[in-house]
């Protein structure tokens, strides 16, 4: 009978995360593997000890993994044959790597569909690359993009930044991998809202974006934590919108779809061909105002603007009310009724905390985790992370095969 150990999926995968599952007869190897390979993040991964005389690396499974990195062993020849017995359809996209005749070897890992052969020692990065470009493909052929979240102020200083900014923080602990990116070219905040030194800038990687990876892009973000990158500008560099081609956004806004589960951005209060594209392929767009007569007055002209000038749909627009107050004059009713919107969203005036928590970098649910505002963000993400989860339902009925059926 065959003998399998498998080990849980690593810590900070998201539940929507692909999994992984490496394959093999050598225990250390296969820890060694793991530990490697749990360096991507999003990925699940298990490994699966086979003895016992069976050579078929996917034997009995219950449910196929969506990826599969066979460590073949003196058997390689037995091994790379039983994959071959499984109809192509329901072999997952293969890696190989360990002791394999060059020639004879790699023309039957071909045959068994492997994307790439590793030697070894098998380098870190080059494992990492090659699953990184079969995740990529995995997204390519679903058709199932991350999301794209647009956030930007109807009046200066309503708390764009500070919602961009810990929205992408509770989606990257409970959603998947996330990219935060500042399209203000100017005078962005959000890697000092992190605290993080950014080496490279967003318009370094917009400039070069045609010659990039999924891979490239991550190395270019400054990591707040595994499963959150940031990309904005670097202290006391100045661009202009003009110096971005709209082709150029267009080819980063793809790549960040392809390489994470969520892209938050952070919009300037303008509009202009960055913005204007941003919002057009934008899932969601959150506007964030204040109760005033003049928030209400500018949100007012920025919806009719995005509806009317822009087609953004009602159903994509959701208006946020920072530091909301009950007694305010300006009623949730009166901006219902004046933006003509009804998915209204409401966080509470927790001024200090929030200033503390930016001028520390720490984010919300690490520096507050029971204040009022924290509880409201978190709902507001599992909202989304719900919505994304209903859409994705389908999607997991319609490519069985590469969820598991």
């Amino acid at each position: 009978m065959l003998s399998t150990r498998a080990a849980p999926a690593t810590p900070a995968a998201d539940r929507s995360g692909m999994r992984l599952l490496i394959s093999g007869r050598d225990a250390s190897a296969l820890s060694h593997l793991k530990a490697l390979s749990s360096k991507l993040p999003g990925l699940q991964v298990s490994t699966r000890l086979v003895s016992n005389g069976h050579t078929d690396p996917l034997y009995g499974l219950e449910q196929m993994p969506d990826f599969l990195l066979l460590r073949v062993s003196h058997l390689w020849r037995e091994e790379l044959a039983a994959l071959l017995q499984h109809p192509v359809k329901e072999r997952p996209p293969l890696l190989v790597c360990g002791p394999l005749d060059e020639r004879e070897g790699m023309r039957l890992a071909m045959q068994a569909g492997a994307r790439d052969f590793l030697p070894e020692p098998v380098a870190a990065e080059e494992l990492q690359a090659a699953l990184g470009r079969m995740v990529m493909e995995a997204h390519a052929e679903q058709g199932a993009g991350g999301k794209l979240i647009a956030v930007m102020n109807a009046k200066g200083g309503s708390g764009a930044s500070m919602l961009a900014c810990n929205l992408a923080h509770q989606l990257s602990e409970r959603g998947g991998r996330t990219l935060l990116l500042d399209l203000d070219l100017q005078f962005g905040s959000v890697t000092h809202c992190f605290d993080v030194m950014p080496t490279h800038s967003h318009v370094e990687v917009l400039q070069q974006v045609e010659s990039l990876d999924g891979i490239a892009l991550r190395g270019y973000c400054s990591h707040f934590s595994p499963t959150l990158h940031v990309l904005g500008g670097r202290t006391g560099e100045l661009f202009l919108a003009q110096d971005i081609r709209i082709e150029q956004l267009e080819g980063l806004l793809r790549l960040a779809r392809s390489t994470y589960d969520w892209v938050v951005v952070d919009l300037p209060r303008q509009i202009d061909h960055l913005t204007g594209i941003t919002l057009e392929h934008a899932d969601h767009v959150f506007i964030v105002l204040q109760q005033s007569l003049s928030h209400l007055k500018d949100g007012t002209h920025l919806l009719r603007i995005l509806r009317d000038d822009l087609g953004v749909q009602n159903n994509r627009l959701q208006v946020v009310v920072n530091r909301y107050d009950k007694s305010s004059a300006v009623s949730l009713k009166d901006i219902g009724e004046a933006l003509r919107c009804t998915d209204l969203h409401k966080l509470p005036n927790d001024y200090a905390v929030v200033g503390e928590s930016q001028n520390t970098g720490v984010p919300l649910e690490l520096h507050a985790p029971r204040a009022g505002i924290t509880a409201a963000l978190r709902d507001l993400s599992q909202r989304l992370i719900g919505i994304q989860a209903e859409e994705q339902g389908l999607l997991k009925r319609t490519f069985s095969r590469l969820f598991g059926g």
